[in-house]
């Protein structure tokens, strides 16, 4: 068996995990050893900025990495790597050398970038299962070509980290389909996106299948294989053995992300969510549509700074049985599927006199569920059904309150993954498939039961009352009270080439 030393870098926090499939793990069936976790800070700027100090990042890699290494008191066989996603940085190829703080996947200061282009967002949404959004990599890269960052190549922080370890300059399949720049068909960079983007077709990294061997390093003790490669979220859904259409899991972290395996089938959602490579392995290419809800944790950590809870442990003892008429949209960072504005606020509907904290502990967390529920509908849309079970993970899944809330709205039960770790877990597991080439994937994830499952108790009927008011609510967050449905029309089937639908000239750089 692989001995595999896991690395989930993330937005709040860089987590390591020393695995090994036969150690005791307590039932759990993940055969973790060893955790360290180091803590990373966002930088919150006006005007929707959110930057990290790649310095930062890449010393919480190490440290994370080597302090596992260390409480577990063994070698590893391999080394994997989950990543933000979106988040991007400029640096020198030569030197390693950041010419850019990283930019979040939460910033929304690309979105005059992505305005420059709305005449293609259809053609773009065909091409990459997309949307035409800040959330993605390629405004972002844009950006930062358009605000004075010379020189260098722009790309996601996975492939800068994994330089520094290997030296390789690659990125993985299901993190380059979160760029904008991935036909999502073809699963290769598109030059026409590219150029729509304005950024250099020799700068993009290779793509590589998630069981690939993408180099070694020295970084952690002996020199080892890298493999693994993957973006946080569909490592979760891996981790959480959603390997077949219809399977779902939702993470809870920063903020929460719903996402469906569909199969061979890449579906371009008609509801307004979208559509990624899940992951690529054993030369099969699985795709999941996916619903992003931009704010989770971070709104517990506004109640917190605001002193409405001491923490997040707080939250059960905190929050009231019923919010008393209190609704809110925990839009801090804008709504993202399917509304996709970025500029939309939070707000709190229902206030009186009588409205206490704990009625806006629990409205907080009830919004965060009802985004998530939101999400669910449309997801069980774009798979012809419904989904049947909910796989949930993320530190925030330790509130009853909030899980229950999920259960409630969505109605459907809701399955609390046993361990934090799904992430990591995720990609260890196809690092083992890297190094074991007769492993089959569904022996390589941990196979694992319930820490505990939330049924509905509530009725469909308050469930659906409740959801109503919360649109209403979600709607008037929006800058424009006459925002049309958030729900856009199915784009068309066919794809699109220059001269039939592709974007105007004048928009490619």
């Amino acid at each position: 068996m692989t001995t595999v030393l896991a690395i989930d870098q993330g937005t709040s926090g860089t987590k390591a995990l020393v695995v090994d499939p036969e150690a005791p793990d307590g039932g759990s069936g993940s055969g973790v050893v060893a955790v360290a976790e180091v803590p990373v800070t966002p930088d919150y700027l006006p005007g929707g900025g959110v930057e990290q100090d790649p310095a930062q990042l890449l010393a919480s890699v190490l440290a994370a990495g080597r302090q596992a290494v260390a409480a577990a008191g063994r070698p590893v066989d391999a080394v994997a790597l989950a990543n933000q996603g979106e988040t991007v940085l400029a640096w020198d190829r030569a030197t390693g050398k950041p010419l850019s703080p990283a930019v979040s996947w939460q910033d929304s200061r690309a979105q005059r970038q992505c305005d420059a282009r709305a005449d293609a967002a259809e053609w773009v949404a065909r091409r990459t299962g997309l949307v035409l959004n800040p959330y993605f990599s390629a405004p972002k890269m844009a950006w930062l070509r358009e605000n004075g960052v010379r020189g260098g190549v722009v790309t996601t922080t996975d492939t800068w980290l994994l330089h520094h370890l290997t030296g390789a300059y690659v990125t993985d399949a299901a993190t380059a389909s979160r760029s904008l720049l991935l036909d999502l068909d073809t699963v290769d960079w598109d030059p026409e996106l590219v150029a729509l983007f304005g950024l250099d077709p020799a700068g993009l990294p290779r793509i590589t299948a998630c069981d690939e061997v993408a180099g070694t390093t020295a970084a952690f003790g002996a020199e080892v294989p890298v493999a693994g490669l993957v973006v946080d979220q569909q490592a979760a859904l891996f981790g959480e053995g959603c390997l077949t259409a219809g399977t779902a899991k939702c993470t809870y972290g920063t903020g929460a992300f719903l996402l469906a395996n569909t199969g061979g089938a890449a579906v371009r959602s008609g509801s307004g969510l979208t559509t990624s490579v899940a992951w690529r392995a054993r030369g099969a290419t699985p795709y999941c549509v996916d619903g992003q809800v931009y704010t989770a944790a971070s709104a517990v950590r506004w109640l917190t700074e605001l002193g409405l809870v001491g923490s997040a442990a707080e939250l059960d003892e905190v929050a009231a049985e019923d919010a008393e008429g209190v609704v809110c949209v925990p839009s801090f960072a804008g709504l993202a599927a399917p509304w996709w504005r970025s500029e939309a606020t939070a707000s709190f509907a229902g206030l009186t006199l009588a409205s206490r904290r704990e009625h806006l502990v629990l409205a907080v967390l009830q919004g965060v569920a009802a985004q998530v529920a939101e999400v669910t509908g449309l997801v069980a849309a774009d798979l012809g059904g419904p989904l049947t079970r909910l796989r949930v993970d993320g530190g925030l899944t330790r509130s009853r309150t909030l899980m229950q809330a999920q259960a409630d709205l969505a109605q459907v039960p809701v399955d609390v993954y046993p361990s934090p770790h799904a992430t990591a877990l995720g990609a260890a597991a196809l690092a083992r498939m890297a190094l074991e080439p007769e492993l089959p994937a569904a022996d390589a994830v941990p196979r694992w039961t319930p820490g505990r499952t939330y049924e509905p108790r509530w009725p469909r009927a308050r469930a659906e009352e409740f959801l109503d008011r919360w649109r209403t609510a979600a709607g008037a967050a929006l800058p424009r009270q006459d925002a049309p449905d958030p729900a856009p029309t199915d784009p068309a089937p066919t794809d699109a080439g220059p001269g039939d639908g592709a974007p105007p000239q004048e928009g490619r750089g």
